[in-house]
């Protein structure tokens, strides 16, 4: 078996590509991995995750999924935002099934929720489907891409529509203490992994040519202002912005009332709008481009 001695020796000499896996290697025989003056730095866990070279590691994370999409020719995206939390329709009748088997009312409650807004997940996949049908059509630079936040639910739905029609399709996940893994629907390729947030929501932007959010909780109110504000303070061009689920939305913010109380402009409330059928969410995205569909 290999010393640590002997690879922090050797490790110089081989390709750099080959410095991680021979590392990898190294802990999976059960040896621990020390600090080591002679191991190339990047190479090193220990340096890499000090607090002095955290600008390092947020280069690296800005740097990674650019040069992954660029060289698969991702230029162009469509970014849907939801609830992780929601389920197709078929694993919702089964978690109420279940829950009622169990009568305990706070899980029936739950599982009936998830049913009533299974219908979400639906329409998000078919929207998926209908960006992917469309970019089939497409010149590679013309095509336009589903992006998610790379995990269940909405963002799930999205991704599996495009997987549907066999179309690429990118997935940024974010490693989150209970460990949010990436859906099975993300072409593996465009599957990437974030530890900063604001990493990940720039890359939301950097290829956005339009922006779908779903019902969803704090994440998605997160990334849906963040974007609403880049576009109104010009930060990023303007993009459409589609709020998925009239009532649900409404329901949830009455944004009327920045007006009201001059915290906003009226011109603002423009930088958005209601949808509640993937068709037309599709056709106002086309408009907005004047693209034939």
């Amino acid at each position: 078996m290999q010393t640590t001695e002997h690879l922090s020796e050797h490790i110089s000499e081989h390709r750099l590509a080959d410095a991680w896996a021979e590392l990898q290697a190294h802990a999976n025989n059960g040896q621990p991995l020390h600090a080591d003056a002679y191991r190339l730095a990047f190479a090193d866990p220990e340096f890499m995750l000090r607090r002095e070279t955290r600008g390092m590691r947020i280069q690296l994370e800005m740097l990674k999924p650019d040069v992954a999409q660029q060289d698969m020719g991702i230029e162009n995206t469509v970014v849907v935002f939801g609830s992780a939390r929601f389920c197709d329709t078929e694993e919702a009748q089964a978690r109420l099934k279940e829950a009622l088997a169990g009568g305990e009312q706070r899980a029936i409650g739950k599982a009936q929720a998830l049913l009533k807004n299974a219908h979400y997940y639906e329409q998000a996949r078919a929207f998926g489907r209908l960006v992917a049908q469309y970019s089939a059509r497409c010149p590679k630079q013309d095509q336009l891409y589903i992006c998610t936040g790379g995990g269940p639910g909405i963002m799930e739905a999205a991704n599996r529509g495009a997987h549907d029609e066999g179309a690429l399709n990118v997935g940024l996940n974010i490693a989150l203490p209970h460990e949010q893994s990436a859906n099975p629907y993300i072409s593996p390729e465009l599957s990437f992994k974030f530890h900063y947030f604001a990493l990940r929501k720039m890359h939301f932007m950097m290829r956005a040519k339009a922006l779908l959010a779903f019902p969803g909780g704090f994440g998605t109110l997160d990334e849906l202002f963040e974007v609403i504000t880049l576009v109104q303070c010009k930060k990023a061009k303007p993009v459409p912005i589609l709020l998925f689920g009239s009532d649900y939305w409404k329901r949830l913010i009455n944004l009327d009332l920045l007006v009201e109380e001059g915290t906003v402009s009226a011109e603002d409330l423009a930088l958005f709008e209601y949808v509640d059928d993937p068709q037309d969410a599709w056709n106002r995205i086309l408009r907005f481009y004047n693209l034939k569909a």
